[in-house]
């Protein structure tokens, strides 16, 4: 990062025009472009330095703190005492090789890691060549304009220029719990003022919890006041998932398994007489082959690829735990607007006292009444709208457009009624209304919903007149609003008051007078229909939440397919009146939950999860961080979530798209089968390897595999097919299965049984070629005079049989009980490329005398890698055997 050539200390005593001049910015152009790109190579990027990763050479030497590891070390350490300098070199080999891999995993999950990071930056509207645009908060640079506004970070320490009832929560900075009110104003003459005192400044990382205002970019980077405190935010994040804790334990608990094992068989071999030198590498090497300490290692590259695969298909994850979760959950709560529908908002109907209902396209010549509606609306905005260029909330944009196909001229209205206050919107009152400066007088535009705008009015506006708001006047709103609902309008009501003088925010919304009602569809998402039907088909419930009046959200639901009959509607103000047991109880009646606020939701989800199911919840606004915790899955939306609710979320949305989250279900869903799917070969493996060694110690044989050859066998297996199980392509039909059980473990469905099948078929194969061997000699296992040359044939083959019995076998775990021909034999390109290397390096070790001898190989007779390749085959074919009557089962 580049350092700071100019360093401003006493940025909050100057005047604003000075640090304007400073900067030379206009207040309403910002920066412009040739001043960015000299600015960012004077200041660098807005980013705190990052703490430095791990050298290659600090992971790799890491990779070999380990026990075992340690005892590998002692092995090669006797073994070159001993002039065993082959096998002394071939563990140091395999230990060099298995560190590296390692590492490489490592480096894999930490670029994906740090590229998600990079997708989930918090963003920042920005005054550039007057225009205003969003961009990463990184692209900051000293002298930009930037706006605030309610659910957004402050990207960088900002000298505040406009205030609007501005409140920031700055408490990751001064410790203070209460949002800090703003006031430009104060006067700080001391560059000794306290953080907390500096009331005209708003600094990076605080949070905006109230209002809207501009400041302009005094500091950026780690020259800001939190840069200075510490580099909390680039801390490095070791956490597992619980997924990895419990693979962790699984094999601490297995590993204590293996070693037990092998110290039986070194206690076996020395009272039967054996060489202790040689089984003592034996059992060594025995333990590290058994044990998966490759689990982990799979599950953070598999983890890392799939949530990476995820980011491209816009949804990034932010925590890994949702990858193991999504695969459990049957209930999605979604938000309507712009999730379940397309987020473009268009006026289509306007109510006013004096036309009564009319479509905005019609002709007729626009009522006073009419003009004052449109032209408020739009004043009460914080929206832009030139040609495609569009910022700010779909409703409001929509209001904009109207103007513009009505030919307002916005701008020049805009110079004429000058806002000079406003009380912004929030999730309680449902309402915004700005203060505006007109031609000597004062006028106050409010707009919101509905019902909560009509209860703050005494009067209204009919043929151009003020009068007393009546029954009969509530009646035609109540009825204008149904009519509109009905049709799956949006609607949005408008009211204004004219005063004498600048009044107090606190009496904005009251003795207001009603003027109309506007009414806008946002159509549904054309793909969202298939969503929520493949949703429907996996066990997943989709349930509609949505500020919306109950008929338009039953109008979208019932289209959508979420809800057949009105009665599966119910309202906020319904939900008040029940308890919590009582929500709790009738909860799996409703299917969409109109009127709600974002308290509401936390009870929503309570409600699902105490009846057992596993909630996603999505959310855009600050008050939505409740429910988005309380979730199993809470879910941002990414173009219109403010930043609170992105910090608060497992996932966003980069594309706020329903069918987004189910597409990252049934990429959980797949990510959770690949890693199973690894384990359960894994270990299948692992028990066929200490099964052979076992029986054939106990049984007073020689020993079929040496040191050397277990530890290679490791290698294959962990580093091969493994991890190509691992990035196994999605499997269309997983979204045909019911969710899975939270409390499901990796044995079950039968895995546990097919760890063992598969495990004791290797083992007995294994042993089976080691005996084979012999008889091709005309000798017998247990004979006592046997020559060297035919003990190394016998291990070749038992060696060459374990491999291609695993190897084989790993095309087996494509699917639980689909055929290998019906999930394609082709179709994981990396598993037969894995399989393939695996022969291949098979085929190097024997041809290649150098490493022949030093395996203690013998090339074996035609005739005999036929036997190889019939035992490779037989735990394959039994079982896709096993899974026919499974299928059969399942019909």
């Amino acid at each position: 990062m580049a350092e700071h050539k100019t360093e401003i200390k006493d940025y909050f005593t100057q005047p604003i025009d000075d640090l304007l001049k400073k900067f030379n910015v206009d207040q309403q152009v910002g920066l412009k472009s040739e001043q960015v790109e000299q600015l960012r190579s004077e200041y660098g990027s807005n980013a705190l330095k990052e703490k430095e990763r791990r050298s290659i050479f600090a992971m790799f030497i890491s990779q070999l703190n380990d026990a075992l590891i340690y005892v590998l070390f002692a092995a090669v350490i006797i073994t070159f005492v001993m002039g065993e300098y082959t096998d002394a070199i071939i563990i140091l080999i395999v230990i060099i090789i298995n560190a590296s891999l390692g590492v490489f995993q490592e480096l894999k999950a930490n670029n994906a890691i740090a590229a998600l990071q990079k997708l989930s930056n918090p963003k920042a509207i920005v005054k550039r060549n007057g225009e205003q645009l969003e961009l990463p908060a990184d692209e900051l640079v000293p002298g930009d304009i930037v706006i605030l506004e309610a659910g957004r970070y402050v990207p960088a320490d900002l000298r505040l220029l406009e205030n609007a009832n501005l409140k920031v929560d700055e408490s990751s900075l001064t410790g203070e719990s209460v949002p800090v009110e703003k006031d430009l104003d104060a006067e700080i003459k001391t560059d000794y003022t306290a953080i907390g005192d500096r009331l005209n400044m708003s600094f990076m990382s605080s949070l905006v919890t109230f209002g809207r205002g501009t400041g302009i970019v005094v500091a950026t980077g780690n020259q800001t006041e939190v840069g200075k405190i510490a580099n909390y935010l680039a801390e490095e994040n070791n956490s597992k998932t619980p997924l990895e804790i419990r693979l962790n334990h699984l094999g601490k608990t297995l590993g204590k398994l293996a070693v037990g094992i092998c110290v039986l068989i070194f206690v076996i071999s020395y009272f039967q007489g054996r060489d202790l030198t040689e089984m003592f590498l034996t059992s060594v090497s025995l333990a590290v082959a058994s044990i998966p300490e490759g689990l982990t290692a799979i599950v953070a590259i598999v983890l890392s690829i799939g949530v990476t695969k995820m980011a491209k298909q816009k949804a990034i994850i932010k925590k890994l735990p949702a990858v193991e979760t999504l695969g459990s959950v049957n209930i999605v709560c979604s938000d309507k607007t712009g999730t379940l529908t397309q987020n473009k908002m268009t006026v289509k109907e306007l109510f006013t006292f004096g036309d009564q209902l009319i479509d905005v396209d019609s002709e007729d010549p626009i009522l006073p009444e009419e003009q004052l509606l449109v032209e408020g609306m739009f004043l009460a905005s914080d929206a832009t709208l030139d040609g495609e260029k569009k910022t700010g909330d779909p409703t409001e944009v929509a209001l904009l457009a109207l103007a513009d196909s009505w030919s307002i001229d916005r701008k020049e209205i805009h110079k004429q009624q000058e806002r000079v206050d406003e009380l912004a919107f929030d999730s309680d009152r449902k309402m915004m209304s700005t203060l505006h400066k007109k031609e000597g007088e004062w006028v106050l535009y409010a707009k919101g919903a509905v019902d909560n705008l009509i209860l703050k009015c005494d009067r209204v506006m009919e043929h151009g007149e003020i009068i007393p708001f009546t029954d009969a006047h509530k009646e035609l709103v109540d009825k204008a609003v149904d009519d509109m609902s009905h049709k799956a309008l949006r609607t949005l009501g408008f009211a204004f008051k004219p005063v004498k003088s600048k009044i107090s925010p606190e009496e904005f919304e009251e003795d207001l007078v009603f003027v109309g009602v506007v009414g806008m569809i946002d159509p549904p998402r054309e793909e969202v229909k298939d969503s929520i039907q493949s949703a429907k088909e996996a066990g997943i419930e989709t349930i509609m939440i949505t500020g919306d009046h109950k008929q338009t959200a039953f109008a979208i639901a019932k289209e959508l397919g979420i809800a057949e009959e009105e009665k599966q509607v119910v309202t906020g103000k319904e939900i008040n009146s029940l308890s919590v047991e009582d929500l709790s109880s009738k909860i799996s009646d409703y299917k969409v939950f109109a009127r709600v606020s974002p308290e509401h939701k936390v009870n929503i989800v309570k409600a699902f999860q105490a009846n057992g199911n596993i909630v996603s919840m999505t959310g855009d606004g600050v008050n939505d961080a409740p429910s988005l915790n309380m979730a199993d899955i809470g879910v941002a939306m990414g173009i219109t979530g403010t930043d609170v609710a992105k910090n608060s979320a497992d996932m966003i949305l980069a594309d706020d798209n329903f069918s987004t989250i189910i597409s990252a279900i049934e990429q959980g869903r797949n990510i959770y089968n690949n890693i199973k799917k690894s384990v359960i070969f894994l270990l299948s493996s692992n028990v066929g390897e200490v099964l052979a060694m076992l029986v054939a110690i106990i049984s007073g044989m020689p020993i079929p595999l040496l040191a050397t050859q277990l530890l290679w066998i490791n290698l294959i297996t962990d580093t091969l097919p493994a991890v190509a199980l691992g990035m196994d392509p999605g499997d269309k039909s997983v979204m045909e299965e019911k969710p899975r059980s939270i409390k499901e473990n990796f044995f079950s469905h039968g895995a546990g049984w097919r760890v063992i099948l598969g495990g004791v078929l290797i083992g007995i194969l294994t042993i089976v070629a080691f005996v084979i061997g012999y008889w091709e000699h005309d000798y017998s296992v247990f004979d006592k005079q046997i020559p060297e040359d035919i003990h190394d044939y016998a291990r070749t083959m038992a060696f060459l049989t374990i491999i291609a019995c695993q190897l084989f076998y790993s095309l087996s775990f494509r699917h639980e009980y689909k055929s290998i021909f019906q999930v394609g034999l082709f179709s994981n390109k990396y598993l037969i490329l894995a399989i393939l290397m695996g022969f291949g390096l098979q085929l190097i070790l024997l041809f290649i005398p150098v490493l022949r001898d030093s395996f203690r190989l013998q090339l074996v007779s035609p005739r005999d890698w036929g036997v190889v390749i019939l035992l490779g085959l037989v735990p394959l074919i039994l079982n896709e055997g096993i899974k026919v009557f499974q299928r059969m089962g399942r019909k």
